[in-house]
Order: structure tokens, then C-alpha cells, then sequence
């Protein structure tokens, strides 16, 4: 099975999806996650201020951690490290983790009218 490991910054819960101002980019990444695990992919996160024994454990963590921590987010595929201080969009995720087109499939249905012709109401 793929693994897909994501080493955050410290945040104030384990997506960083909470609080009263919420980074748009935190919410499209949580759920572009979920996407990726619902394709077969196990997903594991890490959040540097709840789990700091998990990134000391991966020396190439604390690499680029030792680079600076504006290296976080770390996203590893398979052990190897893939992206380093941005969260990729899901186009990005799908064409890492092989997963082919990461566009959802929208039926767009025929648009009907509310209001009978000549009624005045639209």
C-alpha cells in the first residue's frame, strides 16, 4: 500500500482545521487527504506540537527542519520526501501518488424553470 506521511507545523489540533480564522489552504489540503485515502492510499499526519517524537524519528525531517522551519509541511511518499514547505493542490497529490485525473466528475442537469411562461414571477 502507498503511504503518504505529512509533517505539519505545530498547530493548534492535527489539521489545523479549527479555530476562528481558518487557512482556506488547510481546509481544500484536509479534504484532498481524505480524497487520496479514499483512493487506497494510507494517510498518517504529524503535527509538530502534538507528535515531535514522530519528526525527530525521520532523519530527513529533521533535515529540512535544521534547513529552517519554514521547510514544513515535509509531505513523504514511500519514505521518499516529495514537497517541502507548501501543501500541494490535489492535481499535484494525484500526479505523485499516480491517481490520474484528481478532477471531480460534475453532472451538470438541465436547468429548469420555477415559474410557468408569462406568469411574471422571474
Amino acid at each position: 500500500m502507498t503511504k503518504l506521511e505529512v509533517y505539519d507545523p505545530a498547530m493548534c489540533c492535527s489539521t489545523g482545521v479549527c479555530g476562528p480564522e481558518v487557512d482556506p489552504a488547510l481546509v481544500a489540503f484536509a479534504a484532498d487527504l481524505k480524497w487520496a485515502a479514499e483512493h487506497g492510499i494510507e494517510v498518517v499526519r504529524y503535527n509538530l506540537g502534538q507528535e515531535p517524537q514522530a519528526f525527530a524519528a525521520n532523519p530527513d525531517v529533521v533535515k529540512e527542519m535544521e534547513a529552517g522551519m519554514d521547510r514544513l509541511p515535509v509531505i513523504v511518499l514511500d519514505g521518499h520526501i516529495i514537497s517541502t514547505g507548501l501543501y500541494p493542490t490535489r492535481a499535484q497529490l494525484a500526479a505523485k501518488l499516480g491517481l490520474g485525473t484528481a478532477q471531480p466528475k460534475i453532472t451538470v442537469k438541465e436547468a429548469a424553470s420555477c415559474c410557468s411562461p408569462k406568469s411574471g414571477c422571474c
